[in-house]
């Protein structure tokens, strides 16, 4: 098995205007899918994060406040999880909850130095 990231990139749902009961049937749909492949034994970590947040960058750290003008996408949280391929990732990543909202999942798969 091999770990894979999936990086949850969309929207924050303040921003488009979901209602309190909108944004809880969502969470509702987040919390089936993290159930689901927890059951299956595929979910190592995640969590969702807050927008904004810093940025540290050059040779000197500048530090910025998000969010970021050259960012149109949130990353609004991820997963870290185990599956035999990026195929199999992938097709794990079709459960994401959001796809309908204009959201982007981007799977990556950790280096493991180790080997």
């Amino acid at each position: 098995m091999k770990d894979f990231m999936l990086i949850f990139l969309g929207t924050d749902y303040n921003e488009l205007g979901l209602s309190p009961e909108q944004i809880q049937e969502r969470m509702g749909r987040w919390f089936a899918w993290n159930t689901k492949m927890r059951e299956q034994g595929i979910v190592k970590a995640g969590d969702a994060l807050h927008p904004g947040g810093k940025r540290i960058s050059g040779n000197d750290r500048t530090i910025t406040d998000g969010p970021w003008v050259e960012s149109k996408e949130v990353i609004g949280g991820f997963y870290l999880i185990q599956a035999e391929s990026y195929e199999k990732a992938i097709e794990i990543a079709q459960g994401y909850p959001d796809y309908d909202l204009d959201g982007t999942v981007e799977v990556r798969e950790v280096v493991d130095f180790n080997m």
